[in-house]
C-alpha cells in the first residue's frame, strides 16, 4: 500500500478552491500521520478501521460510523489502528455556517456516509449546477446537523495534572486514588479536584474512566477479547466493563462496532 508524502498531499488539499472536496486515502496497519494542520476545516472519517487522533486540545478515538471534526489551523496527528480506509472532507472556512468551533467526534448518518462515498469520486473543480455540485451542496447541508459524541479525552496543561494523566495513560489499570496522588505530589486533595475540573472539565474519576474507555475502543478494534480488555484496564470483571461501556456509549462493545 503506497501513501502519498504528507507535504505533497497538503499542497494539493490547500490548492483546491472548491467549497468542499473529498480525499480518499488508504493506510496500512500502524501507519502514523505526522503532526500537521490544514487551511481548511476537515471531517476525518474512515469507511473501515479505527483512528486515534491527537491534538493539543486532547485525544479522540474514531471508530467507523463516527468522524472527527478538525477546525482549520488545528495541528493534529493520526495513528491508524489496523488498516484504515480514510475518506476526508475538506471545507473552505465560510462555506457553511454553524459548524463546530472546536475539535470533536461526531456521528455520521447513513445519508452522510453514502454522500461521502459518492464524493470520493467527484473531481475538482466541479460546476455548482452540475450533478456533482448538487451532491456536494447536499453534503454541506448534512454537515450542519452533525451530532457531537463523548469520545474526547481532554489533556491538562498544569504540570502536576499532566504527570497524573500521563501516568494513568501508561498504566490504565492503576487504581491509585486521588488521595494517593495528593500525597505523592504533596498537595491537598481539594486542590487536585479543583485543578481537574478547571483544566479538563471532568472529575479525576471521570477522566480516568474516559481514558480507559477510549483505550478499550482501540483494543476492541484490534480484535482483543472483552475479558482481556476488562482485566487490562483495571475492571473487576467483563460485566463491570460492559456495564460502564454501555452507560457511556449507549451500546455494548459488540453493538458499537456492528
Amino acid at each position: 500500500m503506497t501513501v502519498k508524502p504528507l507535504s505533497e498531499a497538503l499542497a494539493e488539499i490547500d490548492a483546491s478552491t472548491a467549497p468542499v472536496s473529498c480525499r480518499a486515502t488508504d493506510y496500512p496497519a500502524g501507519w502514523e500521520v505526522a503532526p500537521h494542520a490544514h487551511g481548511k476545516h476537515q471531517l476525518i472519517y474512515a469507511v473501515h478501521g479505527v483512528m486515534a487522533v491527537k491534538a493539543d486540545a486532547g485525544q479522540w478515538v474514531v471508530p467507523p460510523t463516527r468522524g472527527i471534526w478538525m477546525p482549520a489551523g488545528m495541528t493534529h496527528a493520526i495513528q491508524c489502528v489496523g488498516v484504515v480506509n480514510m475518506r476526508s472532507l475538506f471545507i473552505l472556512p465560510g462555506a457553511v455556517a454553524s459548524l463546530p468551533a472546536a475539535s470533536c467526534v461526531v456521528g455520521i448518518s447513513a445519508l452522510l456516509r453514502e454522500l461521502i462515498r459518492a464524493a470520493a469520486d467527484v473531481q475538482t473543480p466541479y460546476a455548482s449546477n452540475s450533478r456533482d455540485g448538487r451532491l456536494m451542496r447536499l453534503m454541506l447541508d448534512e454537515l450542519r446537523t452533525l451530532p457531537v459524541l463523548p469520545l474526547h479525552l481532554p489533556m491538562p496543561l498544569e504540570p502536576r495534572l499532566l504527570e497524573i494523566c500521563t501516568r494513568l495513560q501508561q498504566r490504565l489499570d492503576d487504581v491509585s486514588t486521588l488521595g494517593d496522588w495528593a500525597a505523592h505530589l504533596g498537595v491537598d486533595v481539594k486542590t487536585i479536584q479543583r485543578l481537574f475540573q478547571r483544566e479538563t472539565g471532568m472529575t479525576f474519576g471521570k477522566w480516568r474512566q474516559q481514558a480507559r474507555l477510549l483505550r478499550a475502543l482501540e483494543l476492541l478494534a484490534g480484535g482483543e477479547r472483552v475479558v482481556d480488555i476488562a482485566l487490562a484496564l483495571g475492571y473487576d470483571s467483563p460485566s463491570a466493563f460492559t456495564t460502564m461501556f454501555k452507560r457511556q456509549f449507549g451500546q455494548t462493545p459488540s453493538q458499537f462496532f456492528s
